[in-house]
Formats: C-alpha cells, sequence, structure tokens
C-alpha cells in the first residue's frame, strides 16, 4: 500500500505492496510515482526505542499472518490477553473493545516512567505490516505529535458527535481506534481515565479525549489525516486492479514502471488497518508471500506430514447431488480410486435425484434420499453436524457431484496443507467459472479480482485466502467443534447455500484458503443436461466433451490416431479402435429402448424419394434426437483420422444416414452384396462374436476378403463406392448390431 506524502511523488524504500480493493465508500486520489521502488523487502531494523503492543485473546489466523509480517520486519510486539476470555463486545454490541484499553493500561504501567519509549498499540486480527520500524519511526517524528491516531472517513460509533469534530481541508477527518502511536508517558495520560467495562466502546472512549480540547492538547494527539502511518480503509473503495498489475509488473522489472499512476492514498513503510476481506486479499502478498520470482514463499509451512501413519486420519466425506448430473458412474468411481484407505472414509450422501451405487468398502455409509425431503442447506449442515458429533472424526470433506475429481492425491494434499479450511481449485473446462471468488462486490455477491485469471489459468500457484469458495473443501473437525459450533452455517438471510456458508465462516474469523498447487480436476457443466433418454451422458459431447471422450471413446483412440493398432484386413480397409465397452453398450440400448425398428422394405419414407436400394432393419440417429451429436463425434474423432489413412483427401464430414442396423437369424440376417452411398463408410461393431452372436462380419467381394471376428468398439472404414462391393455374412445365432455411417456422400 502506498500513500502520498507531502509532495506528489514518494521513493519508497520498503516493500513491494500492493493496492487493495476496498467495500464501500468514495472515489480515490491518484498520485505519481516517478522514483522505482525497489526489488529488496528487507527494509527497516529492530529499535530498541518501538515497541508494539497489540490484544489477541486467541491464536487465530489472522493472529498468525499479522506475527509472521511482524517477524519479518523485525517489529518487537507483545501480545496481551493470550488465552483470556474475550468479553469486548460480540455481534449483538458490535461497537464493544473496551477489554484492549484495560489491557493497556494496565501494561503501560511498567512502562511509564521510559520517556523516549514509543508504543505502537494495534490491532492483531485484521493487520499487517507493511515495512519496518525505522520508516514508522521516522513518519511518527514528522508528525510532531506525542500521540498519532489513524483516521477514517466516517464516524463511530455516535454521530452525534460530528460536528464537533474540527475541520480539515485534506484527508479523513475522524478517529479510528484500530491503532495508535505515541510515547509510553502520553498514552498513559490517553488511558488512564478509563473507568469502563470490558465491552464498553473503546472507540467512543478515545473519541472523546480527542474531542476535549484540554485534553488533546495536554497529551498533544493529532490524527493521520492523510495516512502517512496507518492506511485504514474503512468506508473507501479502493481500484485493486490497476495497482497490483503494476507493483506485481514491477518485480518482473516491466519497462514502464517508473510512470505509472497508482490509486491513492499510497504509501510504503507503514502499517495498514483494512476492512478484512482486503487485507486477506493483500495478505496473499505481503510480506513477500508471493511474487512473480519467489513463487509462493509459505506454502511449505506447517505441513502435516501423513508419512509413518499408522492409522491415517478419519475423514467423513459429504456428497452432494443436488440435481440431475452426468457421469454419475464415474464420480463414484473417482471416489473410490483416491489413493486413501477406504476402512478410514465414511460417506454421507444426499441424493436429491435418483438411486446411485456407491460401493460397499467404506467404513459407513448414510443415504438420504429422494423419498427424504430434505432440502441442500439440511443435508449440508446434517454432514457436517455428523463430522461434529463424531469424536472419531478428524475432517469433513464435501464434495458436490458435478466435481471431476481426478487427482487420486487429493486427500492427502489438503489434510497435509494443514489449513482449517481448503478447497482445490477446479474449473470448468477451458473456462474461468471456478470453485473461488478472489473478491465480493459491495452487496455481497461475485467480484472479480485482479488475481483471478491467473489463479485460475495457474499463472500464479500457491495458497490463497479467498473469501468464496464452494463444490469441494476440507475443513478439520477440530474448527467445527470450536470457532464454527453453531448448528446452521448454511443459512444467511436470503443467501444462497454456498454463499451463507462462506458468510458464515468469514464472520468466526477463519480463514478459507484454495490450493491451485497441484491439478485436480473440473468441473462438470450442467446447464444442458436433459433426462429425457435413457443414457443421458450420450448426449454431453457438447457441454462436456472431455468427460464424454472418456466414457465413450476407446482408451486406444490416441493411439490410432498416431498410426498405431491401425490394421488393414483387407485392401484399403481400416480397422481401429474408436467406443469403449459403455458406448457401444448404451448405444444399442437406447435403440432398443426406442424400439421403432424399420421393417426393413424398400418403402422407406424416413429418406429422401422414399425408397431405400438396399434395406435393412435400423433405427436412425435422427430418430431418437442423436444426429447433431453423431456429426460432433465424426467431426472430432472420425475425420482427424481419415485425413492420415487417406492422404491427400479431406472429409467435408458431411453424412445423410447414420444409423444402427440389427441383424438376427430369424429377422434379418445378412446383407445382400451392395455399394453404399459414400465417399467412405464407418462400420462400427457395437457387441461382441462368440458372446452375443454368431456368425456375422463383411466380405469384399473384389478382393474376397471377409472379416469375420468384428471386435466390440471397432470400426472397419472403407471406400463406399467403384471398388468395395461387400456384403453382410448371415448372422446365425443371438443379435448382432453395428452403428454405420455414410460419409461424404
Amino acid at each position: 500500500i502506498l500513500a502520498p506524502g507531502p509532495s506528489s511523488s514518494l521513493y519508497c524504500k520498503g516493500a513491494v505492496l500492493l493496492v487493495l480493493q476496498l467495500v464501500l465508500g468514495s472515489s480515490i486520489k491518484h498520485c505519481n510515482l516517478k522514483a522505482p521502488l525497489p526489488h529488496s523487502v528487507s527494509c527497516g531494523s529492530s529499535s530498541k526505542n518501538l515497541l508494539v503492543l497489540t490484544v489477541a485473546t486467541k491464536q487465530t489466523e489472522g493472529f498468525q499472518r499479522f506475527r509472521r509480517s511482524a517477524q519479518f520486519f523485525n517489529y518487537k510486539v507483545q501480545v496481551l490477553g493470550l488465552d483470556e476470555e474475550w468479553k469486548g463486545g460480540d455481534d449483538k454490541k458490535p461497537a464493544g473493545g473496551g477489554q484492549k484499553v484495560r489491557l493497556l493500561k494496565s501494561a503501560l504501567k511498567q512502562y511509564v516512567d521510559k520517556e523516549d519509549l514509543i508504543i505502537l498499540f494495534i490491532e492483531s486480527y485484521d493487520v499487517l505490516f507493511a515495512s519496518g520500524p525505522t520508516e514508522l519511526l521516522k513518519k511518527f517524528k514528522q508528525a510532531k505529535s506525542k500521540v498519532v491516531f489513524s483516521a477514517e472517513n466516517y464516524i463511530y460509533p455516535d454521530r452525534k458527535l460530528e460536528a464537533k469534530y474540527p475541520q480539515v481541508r485534506d484527508g479523513k477527518r475522524f478517529l479510528g481506534s484500530g491503532g495508535f502511536i505515541g510515547y509510553a508517558p502520553n498514552l498513559m495520560k490517553l488511558v488512564e481515565g478509563w473507568k469502563g467495562q470490558d465491552d464498553d466502546s473503546d472507540q467512543l472512549f478515545y473519541t472523546n479525549v480527542f474531542l476535549d480540547p484540554e485534553k488533546r492538547e495536554s497529551i498533544n494527539i493529532s490524527l493521520d489525516q492523510r495516512s502517512r502511518i496507518f492506511q485504514n480503509l474503512n468506508g473507501a473503495l479502493g481500484e485493486m486492479a490497476e495497482g497490483i498489475s503494476f507493483l506485481l509488473g514491477m518485480q518482473l522489472h516491466v519497462d514502464t514502471r517508473n510512470k505509472v499512476k497508482l490509486p491513492c492514498p499510497v504509501m510504503c513503510n507503514m502499517v495498514s488497518c483494512l476492512l478484512q476481506l482486503q487485507l486477506n486479499y493483500l495478505g496473499n502478498y505481503i510480506p513477500q508471500i508471493w511474487t512473480f520470482e519467489t513463487g509462493c514463499t509459505v506454502c511449505d509451512e506447517g505441513l502435516r506430514s501423513l508419512t509413518g501413519f499408522k492409522a491415517l486420519p478419519m475423514i467423513l466425506i459429504g456428497i452432494f447431488i443436488e440435481q440431475p448430473t452426468p457421469f454419475l458412474s464415474q464420480f463414484f468411481l473417482r471416489l473410490r480410486n483416491l489413493h486413501y484407505p477406504k476402512r478410514r472414509i465414511q460417506l454421507f450422501i444426499h441424493n436429491h435425484v435418483s438411486k446411485v451405487e456407491h460401493g460397499k468398502e467404506y467404513l459407513a455409509v448414510k443415504v438420504i434420499g429422494p423419498d427424504d425431503e430434505m432440502e441442500n442447506a439440511e443435508a449440508r449442515n446434517l454432514g457436517m453436524d455428523l463430522c461434529r458429533k463424531d469424536p472419531g472424526c478428524d475432517y469433513y470433506f464435501s464434495l458436490d457431484a458435478e466435481i471431476v475429481l481426478k487427482n487420486t492425491e487429493t486427500l492427502r494434499i489438503l489434510i497435509e496443507q494443514n489449513k482449517l479450511v481448503i478447497a482445490p481449485l477446479v474449473s470448468r473446462h477451458e473456462k474461468l467459472w471456478s470453485n473461488f471468488w478472489g473478491a465480493l462486490s459491495p452487496d455481497g455477491y461475485y467480484a472479480r479480482s485482479e488475481d483471478y485469471v491467473d489463479i485460475v489459468q495457474r499463472r500464479r500457484v500457491g495458497l490463497w485466502n479467498v473469501p468464496y469458495i464452494s463444490s469441494m473443501y476440507l475443513i478439520k473437525a477440530k474448527v467445527l467443534r470450536s470457532e464454527l459450533d453453531q448448528g446452521d452455517l448454511f443459512h444467511s438471510g436470503k443467501l444462497d447455500t454456498d454463499m451463507a456458508f462462506c458468510h458464515n465462516v468469514r464472520n468466526q474469523g477463519v480463514f478459507m484458503y484454495l490450493t491451485n498447487r497441484h491439478q485436480f480436476g473440473h468441473i462438470l457443466s450442467l446447464e444442458n443436461y436433459k433426462t429425457t433418454h435413457l443414457h443421458n451422458d450420450l448426449w454431453q459431447i457438447f457441454s462436456n466433451p472431455e468427460d464424454w471422450r472418456e466414457k465413450y471413446i476407446h482408451e486406444n483412440y490416441t493411439a490410432a490416431l498416431k498410426g498405431k493398432l491401425v490394421e488393414m484386413p483387407c485392401p484399403d480397409v481400416y480397422w481401429f479402435p474408436i467406443f469403449t465397452d459403455t458406448a457401444c453398450d448404451e448405444l444399442v440400448e437406447e435403440m432398443e429402448h426406442y424400439g421403432q425398428w424399420s421393417t426393413g422394405d424398400n418403402t422407406d419414407s424416413r429418406i429422401q424419394g422414399g425408397y431405400e436400394n438396399v434395406p435393412t432393419i435400423d433405427i436412425h440417429m435422427n430418430q431418437i434426437g442423436f444426429e447433431r451429436e453423431w456429426y460432433k463425434f465424426l467431426l472430432d474423432y472420425i475425420a482427424p483420422i481419415t485425413e492420415k489413412l487417406y492422404p491427400g483427401y479431406y472429409t467435408k464430414t458431411q453424412f445423410e444416414l447414420a444409423f444402427v442396423v440389427r441383424y438376427k437369424p430369424d429377422e434379418q440376417p445378412s446383407l445382400v452384396p451392395h455399394h453404399d452411398a459414400s465417399t467412405f463408410t464407418i462400420n462400427i461393431a457395437l457387441n461382441k462374436v462368440g458372446i452375443d452372436y454368431e456368425g456375422g462380419g463383411c466380405r469384399f467381394l473384389r478382393y474376397n476378403c471377409s472379416i469375420r471376428a468384428p471386435r466390440k468398439g471397432w470400426t472397419l472404414m472403407h471406400p463406399g463406392r467403384l471398388t468395395h462391393y461387400h456384403e453382410g455374412l448371415p448372422t446365425t445365432k443371438g443379435t448382432r448390431y453395428i452403428a454405420v455411417s455414410f460419409l461424404d456422400p
């Protein structure tokens, strides 16, 4: 953070800092930064004449962040009230804070005679040091006051006192109690009149002292109206993107670094008192937490190794199927493939849709089905409560069914990262839609942070304190039994379930981290998922192409595309793998489910002209609404291999006919010799010879060459006219199915 000095130009000696997005308020002035910011952040040194006092009754994540920044800049810090019960106010009496005054008054007694000692009294849960003691003392002494308070744009908690405040021509007018600095004897004078209760308002107490002209003069108090020491953003709307892009860019030595306007108030080498969300954002970067050159410098701090555990931590996985979701069978298969002992996993499944096969190898499984009529928020509360009340539960892992979890080490990675709440980054395939938000708008909804795109695309890799996570996250059970022990985390006003959860977690001062240090998977698109078919996943080739490929395209297709596993059983007849068994089975079942097979007559109203020269008993793809999807399949998977197998020919990938043929001994066992109405034809075997049927196959008469044992999921590709006159050999037993397309007719 930078703040304006007396002139329009500043030389910032210390840490390269970032400009935050603020929450409320007005426009911000700009100042020119004419001198380059040095790369080093090791500015300032410990001063024996400076002591930092802070109050922290619990060692929260916010306090740990404060302590880390103080250690980085070599501040000497004394913590007051640690492990003491907090009585200084709560949500019902937010003005509170009197306990801090009491603790400060008690602590100052030992320093009252040290006239040269300068004491900085500052919050800890929502404060970061942005530079070292040397510059802080310099700015304080330039103020020419014995006590300097931080300043704010808005008066709080008693607006009636506004008229008593001195008018200011520039800067912030009102006192803020979150931070102040002064000589020890003067600070003792400041608090000696305190006789209030722990839950009385410290802000109001300090305000009344300041507004008393005699006390203000005798103690020699002033406000840091131009944010030269304290940057308090309460009530201001910041412009984050420009400043952060510039300042991070300077770490890459961009050429334009010397003459750029930055959002102000701006200052290097100061203490920053910020609204919590903005501070969390800033804390992702300073002091030297993440830079383009170093990457994440703290990601390996405090790791919990699982090596050597006789019994790994017990995890309750809450699975939520809240709407019709494609590829559910693959979802549960990936769950079983996680590298974590199944006897250390319990499942809680809220299934709002249909029956699922979850497996039986887990320690315990509890299912809330559609008939239980339990809503989303109640089910999520129940899942967490099951872990909260189970003494053996160590972690709760919330997992929505639209998550494609491909990293089999996910649970171990998250546990070892050792955070109270942590989410692995997942996003939609080749999209920016993800399971986190980098910022919130003033009304609490989505806002894009400056670093959002870089995090999603993994151009910035690390651990990120973010205001919103969803779909997949791990929570330590101990925090469910402490800070998050309230029974209802998934309701808050009119907020939806996920937003309510994040709102309630933030309100308890618990950080939500996102990690993109590994690839974890992606998020399915559910918008166009319809349930009007027997096998609805077949229609997902457009919405979720990668998942469609994984389920339906043969695992050796890529090798075939490279020229491997391609056979030529007859001249210019190619044979290669294309479909999985699942694709074959589901396509056959879909056709039988539709059931309206043609009669095998020459008269056929489905085709142009109404006459078929060589009729088969079949169902066309367009009859089941699959023509568009089939064309996409031909374009993505058949066209590329065609151009490799027939050099110099570039298919237009046009087709008039695509259909599934059924051969049965008592129905239509074979097909007479014929040419196809195509430049080339594909013929995909959909079931297995010797198991599902006997006989069958294809004979090319010109070459007297037959293929009598078609492999399930493999396709024949051959020219359709002139040279490849062919016939369908008799099926003698069972039922044979093939999928046929005439391409480039």
